[in-house]
């Protein structure tokens, strides 16, 4: 096969694997307008958080960290001191705490940071030091206070853990509306790429600063790193698709390939690397060779590139060159043997078009060896069905909720905002779940508000506001939403009422039209007859269930408060329950307030559920939990600690804490 049909093949094989344009775009979308929210209800006082890395890029790489910058955008970083009379007209100017930059003994790409008026809020005056009569930011002091998390540990300038899905990377800095002075020459080096208004767009956004210092600098704890975030998101949305594979590709080598099986601290090489490597490529080589049909082109430009500045010992930041971000680690006898390594790699493998990691192994093999002829076209599209799961997998996972009732009118004013604005469908659907969650929040924290000791009349007004909400939450959200009407009926010990919902949502759940987003895929054929022609909102209203989430400072269901606070204590804000398994659970609640022979018929509906493939490996541990706690209540002591038992080989959404206490309690009713 030629290079070109080698690199077409690869190329679709790519799409599937990374994404196809459509998929990238979704994503793209869905942060960006999930950004926008989160930045109109933010106050001046807390922390602006934007999502930064792999994941802001449009990848979805398998064992990739979310990442997140977050800054005070009352705290504004300048270079001149005449820069902050360019706020004068801003609304919120007196509120402003000004931090000068100073990088005068500090390498390219670092700066102190100091406070001229010695003005700011209490945690950033904390973490400063006298430096010859000036207070400075230290870096490392600041850094130690980002751990907010619980379970979080200092990892670079970030405070790092591991949720229930993925690992996460909080970079706590500071922001600047200015370009830096050091970063003036990339401005008149973009002839070609990239564009004037990509420029000017980078520009006009300014910088960050992470809290981390050179190695070899003068002021390692107090120093802190230039970041172009913002630029680099904006220069990969600038890519065309090649180019963004091209960078894909690259990872996939890396991890795959060059750091496969080395601890994290003896790895050379890291993802930045390759951006930085894409960067430079592209900015030197025309447009005309990034195409599909020129991916291994694209490929080998890059990876000699990398060669030679491994060689040379020099990589040069894409916006300040000074800066080698090789210069502490890629030296000596480390430098000699990474040289050996990619060198090997590109004489072993620079005749058959790719380096062969494993994923690329694969798509050859798939596409090359079975001599499969794929339309080009239809290779780089999802069907119907993958993409609606997908795109709606990912609405979910950026949804977002509402923190107290205070800011509710807050966040609903944000919503009908957004509305306004020219939205993409994922777009809009994604505002419709995220008014739905935010109407569920209200409805469970208003619910929990007035209970007893306050008047009948504020708990009525309360309970019929928070039962119209949820209703309008089920009418909009999710088909398992409504389950969430059942949670309020069971709470106010409504429970014929709750039975009737749940007999309901039994019915609407069990058509066979209606995927689960973690569920199996043999109901897809008749999904996807059903739902042609329905819009994206409608699919999500009448198709789609997900798991019913309780948010950890919220109490719904009193049997599971234990199991809601070890997972807070543990750093998981949500505690997710599998739609049937919740409804088997409410079930069985139900019915020993009304009909004890049906309660056992619906425990043994939760069994066989717990115990059937329906249930991820994600929601195995709260499952069994669930089912220890219903068995326990019939007095079926031995089943239920088997169940806890069970449940403890899952420690996914770490709710181990309350499932030992369990187990305790248990054991200690089998002594007496």
């Amino acid at each position: 096969m030629t290079d070109q049909g080698m690199s077409e093949s690869v190329y679709k094989g790519l799409c599937r694997e990374i994404g196809t344009p459509q998929q990238v775009a979704y994503r793209r979308k869905i942060l960006d307008i999930e950004e926008l929210f989160m930045h109109r209800i933010t106050r001046i006082d807390q922390n602006k958080k934007m999502r930064i890395g792999s994941s802001s890029e449009g990848f979805r790489i398998r064992g990739s960290d979310v990442d997140n910058m977050l800054w005070p955008p009352n705290h504004k970083v300048i270079w001149y001191k005449y820069q902050s009379f360019l706020y004068k007209t801003h609304v919120h100017v007196d509120k402003y705490a000004w931090i000068l930059c100073d990088n005068s003994d500090s390498p390219p790409g670092y700066t102190l940071l100091w406070l001229p008026t010695e003005c700011a809020g209490p945690d950033i005056l904390s973490a400063c030091e006298q430096i010859q009569g000036r207070l400075y930011i230290s870096s490392s002091k600041y850094r130690e206070s980002s751990l907010s998390r619980p379970g979080s540990t200092v990892h670079g300038p970030c405070s790092s853990g591991k949720g229930i899905f993925v690992s996460y990377d909080d970079a706590y800095g500071f922001g600047s509306d200015f370009w830096p002075p050091s970063a003036s020459s990339w401005i008149e080096r973009c002839h070609a790429w990239p564009s004037p208004h990509v420029v000017e767009n980078i520009v006009r956004n300014g910088c960050h600063f992470v809290a981390i210092g050179h190695k070899l600098g003068n002021h390692i704890d107090n120093e802190w790193r230039i970041s172009f975030t913002q630029a680099e998101k904006t220069l990969v949305y600038s890519m065309n698709h090649t180019q963004f594979l091209t960078y894909g590709l690259l990872k996939l080598v890396l991890n795959e390939k060059i750091n496969i099986g080395l601890k994290d601290e003896d790895k050379l090489l890291c993802s930045y690397q390759m951006k930085t490597v894409v960067f430079w490529a592209i900015q030197q080589n025309p447009l005309h060779q990034w195409c599909p049909q020129k991916l291994s082109a694209g490929f080998w430009v890059c990876f000699k590139l990398l060669i030679k500045w491994v060689y040379e010992g020099v990589c040069p930041n894409f916006f300040i060159p000074q800066n080698n971000m090789f210069l502490t680690k890629i030296h000596g006898s480390a430098q000699v043997n990474l040289f050996k390594q990619l060198y090997g790699y590109y004489e072993e493998y620079s005749d058959i078009a790719f380096i062969s990691s494993p994923t690329i192994r694969l798509i050859i093999e798939v596409r090359v060896c079975s001599n499969l002829r794929i339309n080009f076209v239809d290779a780089t599209e999802l069907s119907g069905n993958e993409s609606d799961v997908q795109s709606f997998d990912e609405i979910a996972s950026n949804d977002h909720g509402l923190p107290d009732l205070q800011t509710f009118a807050k966040h609903i004013q944000a919503i009908e905002r957004l509305l306004y604005l020219p939205l993409t469908e994922f777009q809009f659907v994604w505002i419709q779940k995220c008014t739905v969650s935010i109407f569920q929040r209200a409805a469970f924290i208003l619910l929990n508000t007035y209970t007893e000791g306050s008047s009948n009349k504020l708990v009525y007004s309360a309970h019929n506001t928070s039962f119209h909400m949820l209703k309008l939450a089920a009418k909009f959200g999710w088909v398992s939403d409504l389950l969430y009407i059942a949670i309020y009926f069971y709470k106010t010990c409504r429970y014929r009422e709750a039975l009737s919902v749940i007999e309901k949502a039994k019915d609407r759940l069990a058509q066979p039209h209606v995927i689960y987003i973690l569920g199996a895929s043999e109901i897809r054929t008749v999904y996807q007859s059903r739902i042609d022609g329905m819009s994206m909102s409608a699919k999500m209203r009448h198709a789609v269930a997900n798991d019913i989430s309780l948010e950890n400072d919220i109490c719904y269901i009193n049997e599971l408060i234990s199991e809601q606070q070890s997972s807070k204590q543990n750093g998981q804000l949500t505690l997710y329950i599998p739609p049937f398994i919740l409804l088997h659970m409410l079930e069985f609640f139900c019915f020993q307030h009304v009909d004890a022979q049906r309660a056992k018929a619906a425990l043994k509906d939760l069994e066989l559920m717990v115990l059937s493939e329906n249930v991820s490996m994600y929601d195995k541990d709260i499952s069994w939990e669930i089912l220890g706690i219903c068995q326990q209540i019939t007095g079926n002591l031995h089943a239920a600690l088997y169940s806890y038992k069970q449940s403890l080989k899952y420690p996914v959404q770490k709710i181990q804490t309350a499932t030992s206490r369990r187990i305790c309690d248990l054991r200690s009713r089998f002594s007496k």
